[in-house]
């Protein structure tokens, strides 16, 4: 679960970046400031990229009684 997360949140903060970069250079223009996205995507690259190296994925409850 955890890595679907982090898979989400990885693809969604690249596409913001490039977004807001396209933006900011002014090649593309949306209704939102360019810098929203821009740190937006920045906050969940790195978010997401940290979920994928640092977690494991598991689903297994350890019932150690």
């Amino acid at each position: 679960m955890i890595k679907i997360i982090g898979t989400i949140a990885l693809l969604a903060g690249a596409i913001m970046l490039v977004v807001g970069v396209l933006g900011i250079f002014g090649s593309l223009s949306t209704g939102l400031s360019p810098w929203a996205f821009a740190i937006l995507g920045v906050i969940f690259f790195f978010a997401g990229t940290s979920l994928l190296k640092n977690r494991k994925d598991t689903d297994a409850i350890n019932a150690d009684k």
